[in-house]
């Protein structure tokens, strides 16, 4: 009987424990899946392609086919001063002479290499996906002597920037091409400094009398809206140029 009444209060005492042990067990399971996926970036859905669209849908606007290195002349044509004032958009990127600064989506290198002689004390990372447009800059920079540009091959879902390194980001009608936005532009979020700008051009989707392809353009509505998924804060949109919205993002710091 002894036995017996010593085994009960045994049990008595452990039956708690183990209620206990098994809530907590519980709640530290419901805790872990509450948690959000690690590297997990919104989701894309698929429609059918429109004329001149990969299908590719991105918070609710469908992604521009990229226009391939075939599209140099266009980049390099001698009246795009005259149509996007260019010039004025170097002159607005606030550059200071030690910044390093990436040009996204380079090119033939149009904006590199006016971007170059504002940062003689820095430099400028000429990003693209495309070993072609690389190669072409990299003859350029030959033919022009330049000695602070250096480019960098990207992929699609991530523009390899150094981490933490870049105080100014520029994408020129580059970004609603992109095939992966989230990644790339969180890619450019680990590469900017803290503070760190993005100046994002686009052309104004707003505006019926910019005579660009409806997918190739986007409203700064659009625009702040994918920034903002991607960790970015708009600071400003000047209206300044002719035909494109010149927009402002930064890395908190």
């Amino acid at each position: 009987m002894r036995r017996f009444s010593f085994f009960n209060s045994k049990l008595c005492l452990l039956v708690p424990s183990l209620f206990l042990v098994i809530a907590f067990q519980g709640r530290a399971q419901d805790q872990e899946a509450s948690k959000p996926a690690q590297n997990e970036g919104p989701r894309y859905t698929e429609k059918v392609p429109s004329r001149g669209g990969q299908g590719k849908v991105y918070l609710g606007r469908e992604i521009a086919k990229v226009m391939g290195h075939q599209g140099l002349s266009w980049l390099e044509r001698p009246e795009r001063e005259e149509e996007e004032a260019t010039n004025d958009v170097v002159e607005n990127m606030g550059l200071e002479a030690d910044d390093v600064v990436a040009d996204i989506g380079a090119g033939s290198g149009y904006f590199t290499f006016r971007i170059a002689p504002r940062v003689p004390e820095g430099k400028v990372l000429a990003v693209d996906i495309q070993p072609e447009m690389l190669d072409y800059l990299n003859d350029k920079k030959k033919r022009m002597g330049v000695s602070n540009v250096e480019t960098l091959l990207g992929d699609v879902d991530d523009t390899r920037l150094p981490e933490n390194t870049v105080d100014a980001v520029l994408l020129v009608d580059a970004y609603h091409e992109f095939s992966h936005p989230w990644e790339m532009m969180r890619s450019i979020y680990k590469g900017l400094k803290p503070g760190g700008r993005v100046i994002l051009l686009e052309y104004r989707a707003e505006d019926p009398a910019v005579q660009i392809k409806p997918l190739h353009k986007m409203t700064e509505q659009q625009a702040i809206l994918e920034m903002k998924a991607a960790g970015l804060k708009h600071v400003e949109t000047r209206e300044f140029l002719p035909i494109q919205h010149f927009m402002v993002f930064t890395k908190p710091e």
